[in-house]
């Protein structure tokens, strides 16, 4: 009998229960981008439990490629360990996971977006986590086809006083340029408030909501 299977490192995003014992699981894949499958036992496991946050090695079995399909999920690590006795860190954890969750097409390749990822988790701290979070906001958007440009003015080219960016394009404006136009510009440097516009942008191209763990982040931190 055939089977399909495929096998990668990854980060487990989310876990909800699925019947009494098992879980419906999505995991950040470096090979295969996002995948969706079932974990056998997951809610009632005593050894080897997952959790949201660790990065392990991922099996995934099913009889076509259609199914929904079975895990096995070996644990490498855990980067949410060092997050648990900060709330604000683990809010922005969330924010990026249900982004990954809601925005990436399942099992289309992201490697650079993954490693961002990586870079999240390992880097996230109660002094930086806002900034952090920020940075990997802007990897997302770029790597969503919404690249925020703040390499020279959209209007005249100048690197200089740069201060403002353009909704429509994502391009920064300078000084100069922004005066007939300033109140249908943003003020720089880029917040959360900026990159939850494109955000919602990326979101309507898809006719779905921002994720609530984003709406969630807008409230609290601008």
């Amino acid at each position: 009998m055939f089977f399909m299977k495929l096998e990668s490192i990854g980060i487990l995003i989310a876990l909800r229960p699925l019947g009494e014992r098992d879980s419906l699981a999505h995991i950040f894949t470096y090979d295969y981008g996002v995948i969706a499958g079932m974990m056998r036992g997951a809610q009632v496991a005593k050894k080897n439990k997952p959790l949201i946050g660790q990065v392990g090695l991922m099996t995934w079995n099913a009889r076509l490629d259609s199914q929904l399909g079975t895990f096995h999920w070996e644990i490498e690590k855990n980067l949410v360990a060092n997050l648990m006795n900060s709330q604000n860190c683990l809010m922005f954890m969330n924010g990026a996971f249900d982004l990954i969750n809601s925005l990436l097409p399942e099992r289309e390749k992201y490697e650079k977006l993954y490693e961002e990822t990586i870079r999240l988790l390992k880097g996230l701290s109660e002094e930086n986590a806002k900034q952090t979070y920020l940075n990997w906001e802007i990897n997302l958007l770029q790597e969503l086809g919404y690249a925020l440009d703040l390499s020279c003015c959209s209007g005249c080219s100048s690197r200089e006083n740069l201060k403002y960016l353009s909704p429509r394009t994502g391009r920064s404006v300078c000084e100069t340029c922004a005066r007939p136009y300033i109140d249908k510009l943003y003020k720089l440097p880029i917040n959360l408030e900026i990159t939850g516009y494109f955000l919602q942008r990326a979101c309507d191209s898809q006719g779905i909501s921002l994720p609530l763990a984003r709406k969630v982040l807008m409230k609290k931190f601008l």
